[in-house]
């Protein structure tokens, strides 16, 4: 009886231990950690490097080549329009000069000729000798040998000194502001040569002035995103001089024509910035414009994480874990917009549902069943 008793004990136990096993056995050997998807706005952006300059921005040339003799402004200066910023000093040239100084001459020679055949026609003309119409060329000839000779010197005075008296400010040495604004720049010193700005030359600039209430962000962005930009768009542009503040600005132009730069095509963007009182920006800062190109709100949404991409067909998918058991089972799903951390669900995934949140073991556990698959 007593043998009957401890078999039976045995047994049971046997039975237990047995039952446990199975039960542990059944369990996956790998515990994971899940994620439900949520709701949440999702902004896609995009970032275009560039700086802020003025909208205005001119270069001041001067009217007459020579010597820079005063300069009357330092760079940074506000200037009205027609302030004088520097004089230049002609320095003839000797050709010029020489052949100005002939004429001169000449035409001397020619108004004394004309001067004694006035006088004598005159003289006839007031006795009744000669014709009226006979005395009238004469004293055309005259006049007009006085304007050449008035004309030729006129010529070698401006040769001279870069003007000539009666002409006012249509050739005078003294360069003045075009606009009203700020000295950027004055790339010259006194002493300097300078050369006139013609049809053959740009000329030499002389100083550089700008407005700078009127500032705009250039910069460029790829070609990939440049077909989602709308002229007209709110952006905000971030400086490098002033990093916790963001200017806002309004999206102006978008170039027709991309440039090529290191293997990838760039389009230039213009922006109108909105100025605040306390900040002065100066031309040139560094500055980053934020572009929205796409925006949704409290969409499906998941962390890219949990993403993981057929080797075949390279579509998305999820494991989701089946409900009352502690398997998963794999889910096709398709995506809508991302912000680079989380993105949209369009199919696939239901609220509520726990996706796997992967790791390196079950990384290196799909990678062989994908190649079991395979």
């Amino acid at each position: 009886m007593k043998k009957t008793i401890i078999f039976s004990v045995l047994g049971l136990a046997l039975i237990a231990v047995l039952v446990w096993f199975g039960k542990k056995n059944n369990k996956s050997a790998i515990e994971y950690e899940t994620e439900i998807p949520f709701k949440t706005d999702i902004v896609r952006k995009t970032v275009a490097t560039g700086t802020v300059v003025p909208l205005e921005e001119i270069e001041i040339k001067p009217r007459i080549s020579g010597i820079v003799d005063k300069i009357f402004l330092e760079e940074g200066a506000k200037v009205q329009k027609g302030d004088l910023i520097a004089t230049v000093r002609v320095v003839p040239n000797v050709q010029a000069l020489n052949s100005a100084q002939s004429s001169v001459r000449s035409t001397k020679l020619h108004l004394d000729n004309a001067q004694i055949l006035y006088d004598r026609n005159k003289a006839l003309f007031n006795k009744g000798v000669i014709p009226r119409q006979e005395f009238e060329t004469v004293e055309l000839n005259f006049n007009n040998a006085r304007e050449q000779y008035k004309n030729t010197k006129s010529n070698l005075q401006i040769i001279k000194k870069g003007a000539a008296s009666g002409m006012g400010r249509t050739a005078n040495t003294n360069i003045r502001a075009e606009i009203a604004g700020t000295v950027l720049e004055i790339p010259i010193r006194e002493g300097s040569s300078v050369i006139e700005s013609n049809t053959f030359s740009p000329g030499t600039t002389v100083a550089v002035i700008a407005d700078m209430n009127k500032m705009i962000f250039e910069g460029k962005v790829d070609e990939a995103e440049v077909g989602k930009l709308v002229k007209g768009t709110d952006i905000e542009v971030e400086l490098g001089a002033f990093q916790d503040k963001l200017f806002p600005a309004k999206l102006n132009f978008i170039a027709p024509k991309g440039t090529e730069e290191q293997g990838a095509v760039q389009f230039k963007i213009k922006a109108d910035v909105t100025l605040e009182e306390g900040y002065y920006l100066r031309a040139g800062y560094s500055a980053n414009a934020n572009i929205v190109l796409e925006k949704k709100d409290s969409v499906l949404s998941i962390r890219e994480a949990l993403l993981r991409f057929n080797k075949k067909t390279d579509k998305p998918y999820v494991e989701v874990e089946i409900e009352g058991d502690e398997k998963f089972e794999k889910r096709d799903v398709k995506l809508g917009i991302s912000d680079g951390i989380n993105v949209e669900i369009l199919e696939g995934v239901k609220e509520g549902e726990k996706i796997k949140i992967w790791n390196k073991a079950t990384k290196k556990k799909e990678d062989k069943e994908e190649e079991t698959e395979e």
